[in-house]
């Protein structure tokens, strides 16, 4: 019975998940030219952040980029969100540094393993809608978090190549470009970011951020500039090999030696496996949330946990080093157009092709081109009007704001996100406990009873107000409580009520509840203190009742 309600859940989710292929206005070329055009612009921008994502993580290059292809066709294929691109990510490579300096590679692809698991039991479990959570202010620090992010990952490109150095934390390090190289370098970003800005102006034939890549790097190429490229990535100090491998060497790289398969090995890799899981289901259920927003569609969370679990699974076994939705990409795919499955398809098997057959013309672009479009990206991502609106908003709102950006940039986005999250919890807690009061008058039904109107929501936050509010010693011998206008919410409040009721018995008096829900009724008669004094209480449930009931609490 159990088994036969998820999977009606699980189905019913599917059914208002966006699955098309193409727009509700119908196929045509235009359209798909469009796809087609935007999934190379993403694949792209992908190659190097793949690259130095890899970097970061300490691993060799072709993981990262294997992540990208196969995070990102999967994800493509059956994820919860047309338009969304997913790949292998910084958010995520911070994490696994750690794993590879200490027990070696082989441990971090049966901890992406481990960690699609835990997303697709996640999905399964519907936990994917618990995103609704997350407010509005938390959203807002959480894009301008990410929008920072973005541009100072960008810094590392205004290095001069080869200096990089590995810090036990991923690469990092390095000269700063200077003089003639660093004026070049600066001129072709402006030049990319002002082609993007013009072109929409002139024609939407080619998606704005493709045009730009193209045209810096035909005047690079046939200028013979000396600027850094992207085949300047995959020769940093140490020797790597450059990215025009064949697809299946990636295990090799390492040998064919895998993990043991053991108690031992699951100790070690599942808590890295557990924390990999909640970034990358954070960071994609927020990602899909922003383009939902952006492109005025819904779509399916749990589906997109499961999706991400699914090419996190399959990437561990190709010597990927897993991934997760990527939001800058995601901007670059919606703002050049890309609306449907064909665009991130599309974008995943042009990296392929790169890999494959075109690493040596995509090693010739200048990484100016591609800083450029990912300062689009920031300018796009970055919540302007939040700067405005901080005056505006109630204190903790603005609070919460700054606190998710400062969090993001310093520590990562799901942290960031749980921060945000319990303040903001923590902040209504402490608004609706301060709500609770009272209002006393004589019956008109009883002669000589008192009657205290209960205003405001009593919960765990708000119980000890509400003892506060009642004069048991000097209230006559009939006191009735109406909750009319009041929410009773939980357990502590009807301990409060419980507490309330016992002290009035003590002291001779006799206490009565009116307009309190029927759930409540039951469980406070137990006690033997109360009265039901009217027929008319209303049908709602406590919260922690319904949730059992309904089986939220159960995973049903």
């Amino acid at each position: 019975m159990a088994r036969a309600s998820l999977l009606h859940s699980f189905t019913k989710n599917l059914e208002v998940t966006d699955l098309r292929w193409m727009p509700e206005d119908g196929f045509s070329i235009g359209r798909l030219r469009i796809e087609l055009l935007s999934g190379l612009t993403v694949a792209l921008a992908l190659v190097p952040e793949a690259v130095a994502f890899a970097f970061v993580a300490g691993v060799h290059p072709l993981v990262g980029l294997y992540a990208a292809f196969l995070v990102g066709l999967i994800t493509a294929l059956i994820g919860g969100r047309p338009g969304m691109i997913s790949g292998a990510t910084g958010a995520l490579a911070v994490v696994m540094v750690a794993l590879v300096a200490q027990h070696g590679v082989e441990y971090l692809f049966a901890t992406v393993v481990l960690m699609g698991l835990i997303q697709i039991f996640a999905g399964v479990m519907q936990w994917g809608k618990f995103i609704r959570l997350v407010p509005h202010p938390v959203m807002l620090g959480f894009v301008n978090g990410l929008a920072i992010v973005i541009f100072l990952a960008q810094m590392s490109q205004f290095k001069v190549p080869g200096t990089m150095v590995d810090t036990g934390h991923g690469m990092g390090g390095g000269e700063w470009l200077s003089g003639t190289p660093l004026f070049l370098m600066l001129a072709l970003v402006a030049a990319t970011m002002a082609i993007i800005w013009v072109m929409p102006k002139i024609t939407k034939f080619i998606p704005a951020p493709l045009a730009g890549i193209g045209i810096v790097a035909a005047v690079v190429i046939f200028t013979g500039m000396d600027v850094p490229r992207v085949g300047d990535l995959a020769s940093i100090e140490g020797g790597l090999p450059m990215l025009h491998m064949p697809f299946g060497e990636g295990i090799g790289l390492y040998g064919t030696a895998l993990a043991p398969f053991n108690l031992e090995t699951l100790y070690i890799i599942a808590p890295y496996a557990v924390i990999l899981a909640a970034i990358g289901l954070i960071e994609s259920l927020l990602t899909l949330n922003l383009v939902s927003d952006m492109t005025g569609t819904r779509g399916g969370a749990s589906q997109e946990c499961i999706a991400q679990g699914v090419a996190n699974t399959v990437t561990g076994f190709f010597a990927g080093m897993g991934g997760c939705a990527m939001i800058g990409q995601s901007m670059i795919n919606v703002k050049s157009g890309g609306r449907t499955r064909v665009a991130g398809i599309a974008a995943a098997v042009f990296l392929l092709l790169f890999i494959l057959v075109g690493s040596p013309l995509i090693e010739q672009i200048p990484l100016a081109a591609l800083v450029g479009v990912m300062f689009m990206v920031v300018i796009g991502t970055f919540a302007w009007n939040s700067l405005t609106i901080l005056r505006k908003v109630p204190l903790t709102d603005a609070f919460v704001i700054l606190l998710v950006t400062v969090v993001t940039v310093y520590e990562d986005l799901a942290v960031a996100v749980v921060v945000g999250v319990i303040v903001s919890a923590l902040a209504y807690a402490w608004n609706n406990a301060r709500r609770i009061d009272a209002t006393t008058r004589d019956s008109h039904s009883e002669e000589g009873a008192k009657v205290y109107e209960i205003h405001g929501p009593l919960f765990f936050g708000s119980s000890d107000g509400f003892a506060e509010l009642f004069d048991v010693a000097g209230d006559p011998d009939r006191v009735i409580i109406d909750f009319a206008d009041s929410r009773v919410v939980d357990q502590s409040a009807l301990q409060a009520i419980e507490a309330i009721a016992g002290k009035y018995e003590a002291a001779g008096k006799h206490v009565a509840l009116r307009h309190l829900s029927r759930d409540c009724h039951k469980l406070l008669t137990k006690a033997g203190h109360l009265m039901i004094d009217s027929d008319d209480d209303p049908d709602y449930e406590l919260a922690v009742d319904y949730s059992v009931r309904t089986g939220i609490l159960g995973g049903h």
